[in-house]
């Protein structure tokens, strides 16, 4: 017979979820009812102007996309390595490793402000790149660390150690079974992790304001080195506008903004699921 506290918890449970997605249909509906007509082709290729008629998000656009490459050249190849190393190479409890793994599940929890206090710091001032678009793809790197090393981990560690074994027992090397053995069997998990962490540094505003990105760019950025601003930030400029046109704009960009969010959430579904089919074969 189950107990009540089991009953209570599942339907309070069960309470909670059709409330959080309640209240985000609502909040999705109220943002494509204001916004949607909003969006075409003037909207998506127009520099932001002072007239919110006028004003478009073609630099932010840009913007975002330099800074999702950017983040991701920085970012993909040391969180994967470290990934791989903590969980292949550097499981003998030395104390560097157990200061590794300790300070990196403190910075999967740290806010996202800090890292931008971080990045003003050392990118910003230190080695001076400015408000550059270097400089915040640097600062989202650090941010999204924790997340792609976690995430490997956790897709290295779910491979089968009957996989390993098989591969020594054929004669290969610890380096031969993790990248032709190990690697190709956590690819999934490892890619999914890479994507939602991405798919988080997309939305992000703060730490790239404190970092020294701009609201207003009224041209494309040329360079690791030029200045830029992203979505989030020209959603939080035209929000804090009194007039009611740049909160409709907002609500365009907010739209495009999610858009982006889902496309990149659409390619993890897709890829798990042809993974999912090729191990079946």
């Amino acid at each position: 017979m189950k107990r009540w506290s089991d009953i209570i918890f599942k339907y309070f449970g069960l309470a909670c979820t059709f409330i959080g997605l309640f209240l985000l249909s609502v909040f999705i509906y109220k943002i494509i009812s204001i916004g949607i007509e909003r969006i075409d082709w003037n909207f998506l290729t127009n520099y932001p102007s002072r007239r919110p008629e006028r004003a478009g998000i073609l630099s932010a656009i840009m913007g975002s996309v330099w800074i999702i490459v950017l983040t991701a050249i920085i970012s993909v190849p040391i969180g994967i390595s470290a990934g791989l190393y903590l969980e292949e190479y550097g499981k003998g409890k030395t104390w560097y490793n157990k200061l590794i793994e300790l300070n990196i599940t403190n910075l999967a929890g740290v806010p996202s402000i800090i890292y931008g206090l971080l990045g003003l710091e050392i990118f910003n001032r230190s080695l001076s790149l400015g408000g550059s678009l270097l400089s915040g793809a640097s600062t989202l790197a650090l941010l999204i660390l924790p997340i792609i090393i976690v995430s490997t981990r956790e897709a290295v560690r779910a491979v089968p150690n009957s996989i390993r074994e098989a591969s020594f027992a054929l004669g290969a090397s610890k380096w031969q079974t993790v990248w032709r053995a190990v690697i190709p069997s956590s690819l999934s998990g490892i890619l999914t992790g890479v994507i939602l962490a991405i798919s988080r540094a997309v939305g992000e505003a703060a730490p790239l304001i404190v970092v020294g990105a701009l609201a207003y760019v009224p041209f494309v950025p040329n360079g690791p080195m030029s200045d830029f601003t992203v979505l989030p930030i020209q959603i939080f400029n035209w929000t804090s506008r009194p007039q009611h046109g740049f909160l409709v704009n907002a609500s365009a960009a907010i739209i495009v903004l999610l858009a982006i969010t889902l496309f990149l959430n659409l390619i993890v579904i897709i890829m798990r699921i042809r993974r999912e089919k090729l191990t079946k074969k």
